[in-house]
C-alpha cells in the first residue's frame, strides 16, 4: 500500500532538486511538461491527504487569499544605500579612500553587475522562509512574504541539512526583457495598456496585496548580500555565495574577484560593452571589497557602507521600427545581422543602425521585420536593441531566418565549434575579399592612398584583383579604364602601391588579417623575430612563449604560416619586393624619448591616424591605452576629444596637440 506521506515528502524534495537545478544551476535536467506533472501530483496527493499539506510545499508559492495590506516591519540590520558614481575616477578615489582606511596597499575587490529591479531581504530561521521586506526607508520596509513566496527561485526551506540557525539574505526582485514581452501581449489580448519597463512592473507586482497576481508575473530573485546572519561559514564574499548557492539560493550572476584596482576598472570598461547579452536590466556595477574582517574595519557612514560603491552609466532608450535585417560579411568570413531602423534620435544622435550581433540573439528576442523595439544605448556606447514590443508586432510577421549559405558566394555557412558566431567558410568568397583588400590598403595596415571602399569594389568585381599580390601587379592603364578614374588618379594610386612594399614587418603582418592577430600582436611579432621567414618557421609553443601572444593567438598565426595559403601569400609577396623584415625605418626604435610613460589618444587628428600616434608611441618607448586614469602622463588630443579631454583637465593630466606630441618625440 502507497505511503500518502512519504510520497509528498519525496515529491516536495525531487520539486526542489529541479528548482535549484533550473533557476540556481542554470542547468536543467526535466522538461517544463515533466516538472508540471510533478506539481499535479503533489497538488493532488495535498488536496486528498489535507492533514498532510506542509507549509514549505512548492504548491505553497500560489494561491493564498489576498492580504488586508501591507505591514511595516523594521528591518534587524538597516539596509543602507550605495554611493553612487558616473565617473571611474570617482571609483578610483573610493578605492583610495578604502585603502587608506585599511592602512593596505592592496585589497580583493569584487565587482558584480547592479540589476535594475526592487530590493528585498529574505530571512530564514532553521532552513524555513518566515519573511521578507522590501527596503523601504532603509530602516522600516514593507513585508511582501506572501509575494516573495511566489518566487520559484526562493526556496520557501533552503536544500541543505545543516541550515544557519538564521540567514537573512539581500538581493534584488527583477523581471526579465522576455517575461515583459510575454506580459505585455497578455495586456494587449485584454484591451490593458503596456507596461513601460521591467523595473516598474517587479516594484508594483511584489507589493501587491493579491500574491495570486504576482504569481502570473514570473518574477526572479538574485541574493547578493546578507543582513543578520548566525552560522554561515563564510568570512569573504565570493565563499558567501558559493554557500547560499548550496543552500538552493540564486547568487547573483557574473561576480569577479580582483586584487588589482586597476584590473576592477579595466573589467568594468570591458562589462558595459557585453550588456546586450543578458535578458535582464543592468543599470551599473557594485564594487565591494571581498573580506568580512575588513568591511567590518571600514564600517559605515549614517546612509551607506564605506566598503562598496556602485559606478553607474546613465541609458538612453528609443522606441522605433525595425525596418530591415541585414547581413554583413567580415573579413574573417564572420556573418554578422544588422538592424536597419526607421531613424530615431538617441542620446544626441540619430540612429538608423544597431548590431544584432549573432543569430542567437535574434532568436533568443524572438526579433522580426516590421516589429516595434526599444533601442538603448547604455553609457553612449553602439545602440543594440533591448527587446520587441511584440504586443504592437503586426500581422503575418514571420520569424527571421538567417541564411544556410553565403549571400556573396553560395558557400554552405558554418557556426565556430563552442561558439556563436557563423561564418563563411570560403577563403576565396569575393565579400571577405574586398573586405580583406579593403583593410589591407588602411593606414595602421600598407597605407595605400587612395584604394578606398569603392575603388576596391570596383577591383575585386572586375576581378582584376583576387589576392593582396594582385596589387602590385596592376598597371596604370588598367587601373585608368575603370569608372570615375582617369590616367592621374591611376599612376598616383599605382605610386602609393609601390610605396607600400617597404612598410615594413609589423604593419605587414596586420595587413595579412591573421585572425586574432591586429596590430599590437603584430609589432610584436615583428620586434621578437625581425623576419617573416623565422616567424613561420616558429613552432606553437614559440609563439605563444612571446610576451602579449598566448596560445589561442600563437596557435592562429601558426595555422596562417602552415597553411597553403599563407605560405603561397608570403611567397608571392616575396616575389614582388615586398619589405618581409623589420628592418623599415618606422619600425626601427626611435629612441627612449617616452620609455616608462603613458599616453592616450583621442579626438580627429588632421596630421595622423590614430594608430600612427599609437605607433610613434611604441617607437619611442611608451605605452599606449585606451582609459584615462590619474596615472596617465599625457593626453594626445585631436578635434572633438570629448569625454576623455574633459577627464583629462579634471585630473590635471597634460594635454597635447599633435604638434606638441611631435615637438616632444623629436620631430618624429
Amino acid at each position: 500500500m502507497n505511503d500518502p506521506d512519504r510520497e509528498i515528502a519525496d515529491l516536495i524534495e525531487l520539486i526542489r532538486h529541479h528548482d535549484r537545478r533550473y533557476y540556481v544551476e542554470a542547468n536543467p535536467e526535466i522538461s517544463d511538461l515533466e516538472y508540471d506533472r510533478l506539481v499535479k501530483r503533489l497538488e493532488a496527493l495535498e488536496d486528498e491527504h489535507p492533514e498532510l499539506s506542509r507549509p514549505d510545499s512548492p504548491t505553497r508559492r500560489v494561491g493564498d487569499a489576498p492580504i488586508a495590506h501591507l505591514l511595516q516591519v523594521a528591518h534587524r540590520v538597516p539596509m543602507l544605500s550605495i554611493d553612487n558614481t558616473y565617473r571611474l575616477e570617482e571609483l578610483r578615489a573610493f578605492a583610495r579612500r578604502a585603502l587608506d582606511g585599511l592602512r593596505a596597499t592592496t585589497a580583493e575587490w569584487v565587482v558584480e553587475l547592479k540589476v535594475d529591479g526592487v530590493a528585498v531581504s529574505a530571512i530564514y530561521e532553521k532552513g524555513v522562509l518566515v519573511r521578507a521586506l522590501t527596503r523601504g526607508n532603509g530602516v522600516v520596509g514593507d513585508d511582501i512574504t506572501h509575494n516573495i513566496r511566489t518566487l520559484r527561485d526562493v526556496p520557501l526551506r533552503l536544500t541543505t541539512s545543516d541550515p544557519p540557525a538564521s540567514l537573512e539574505v539581500r538581493g534584488e526582485i527583477y523581471m526579465t526583457n522576455q517575461e515583459l514581452v510575454r506580459l505585455n501581449q497578455s495586456q494587449a489580448e485584454k484591451g490593458l495598456p503596456a507596461y513601460a519597463n521591467t523595473r516598474n512592473v517587479a516594484a508594483g507586482s511584489i507589493r501587491l496585496l493579491d500574491p495570486r497576481i504576482c504569481a502570473e508575473r514570473n518574477l526572479r530573485m538574485f541574493c547578493h548580500g546578507m543582513g543578520l546572519c548566525e552560522g554561515i561559514r563564510a568570512d569573504n564574499h565570493m565563499d558567501f555565495l558559493a554557500e547560499i548557492a548550496g543552500y538552493g539560493l540564486p547568487p547573483t550572476p557574473n561576480v569577479r574577484k580582483f586584487d588589482r584596482f586597476d584590473e576592477v576598472v579595466a573589467w568594468c570598461e570591458t562589462v558595459i560593452g557585453e550588456v546586450h547579452e543578458l535578458d535582464f536590466e543592468v543599470d551599473g556595477l557594485v564594487i565591494k571589497l571581498n573580506r568580512f574582517d575588513q568591511r567590518d574595519q571600514l564600517g559605515a557612514r549614517s546612509k551607506s557602507p564605506r566598503w562598496l560603491a556602485a559606478w553607474k552609466w546613465e541609458k538612453y532608450e528609443a522606441v522605433t521600427r525595425l525596418d530591415a535585417i541585414d547581413v554583413q560579411i567580415g573579413k574573417s568570413g564572420a556573418i554578422t545581422p544588422v538592424a536597419l531602423l526607421e531613424p530615431v534620435e538617441l542620446a544626441g544622435t540619430t540612429v538608423s543602425r544597431a548590431s544584432l550581433h549573432n543569430a542567437d540573439e535574434i532568436e533568443r528576442k524572438d526579433i522580426r521585420v516590421g516589429d516595434t523595439v526599444v533601442v538603448e544605448k547604455a553609457g553612449k556606447i553602439i545602440p543594440h536593441i533591448v527587446r520587441v514590443d511584440a504586443h504592437l508586432r503586426p500581422p503575418r510577421t514571420s520569424v527571421f531566418r538567417f541564411p544556410k549559405s553565403c549571400p556573396a558566394c553560395a558557400t554552405k555557412l558554418v557556426k565556430d565549434q563552442g561558439g556563436v558566431t557563423i561564418r563563411c567558410p570560403n577563403f576565396d568568397c569575393p565579400a571577405q575579399l574586398r573586405e580583406r583588400i579593403r583593410y589591407f590598403a588602411t593606414r595602421n595596415a600598407m597605407d595605400i592612398e587612395g584604394l578606398g571602399e569603392k575603388l576596391v569594389g570596383l577591383l575585386v568585381d572586375n576581378r582584376l584583383v583576387g589576392n593582396y599580390g594582385d596589387l602590385y601587379r596592376l598597371k596604370a592603364e588598367t587601373v585608368a579604364a575603370l569608372p570615375r578614374m582617369g590616367d592621374v588618379s591611376a599612376n598616383n594610386l599605382i605610386t602609393a602601391i609601390e610605396a607600400s612594399k617597404s612598410r615594413g614587418l609589423a604593419r605587414l603582418l596586420n595587413a595579412l588579417s591573421i585572425r586574432h592577430a591586429g596590430i599590437t600582436v603584430a609589432r610584436v611579432l615583428a620586434r621578437h623575430f625581425g623576419d617573416i621567414r623565422k616567424l613561420a618557421a616558429a613552432s606553437v609553443e614559440e609563439l605563444a612563449s612571446v610576451n602579449e601572444v598566448g596560445e589561442i593567438i600563437a596557435q592562429s598565426v601558426y595555422d596562417f604560416f602552415n597553411s597553403e595559403h599563407g605560405r603561397r601569400t608570403i611567397a608571392d609577396l616575396a616575389g614582388l619586393g615586398v619589405q618581409l623584415t623589420d628592418d623599415a625605418t618606422e619600425s626601427k626604435p626611435a629612441g627612449r624619448t617616452l620609455a616608462g610613460k603613458t599616453l592616450v589618444v583621442t579626438g580627429t587628428l588632421r596630421k595622423f591616424t590614430r594608430g600612427e600616434v599609437e605607433e610613434l608611441i611604441a617607437r619611442h618607448g611608451g605605452k599606449a591605452t585606451s582609459s584615462i586614469s590619474s596615472r596617465t602622463d599625457y593626453l594626445v588630443a585631436g578635434d572633438k576629444a570629448g569625454s576623455k579631454l574633459e577627464k583629462a583637465q579634471q585630473l590635471g593630466v597634460p594635454v597635447l596637440s599633435e604638434e606638441e606630441f611631435e615637438k616632444l618625440i623629436g620631430g618624429g
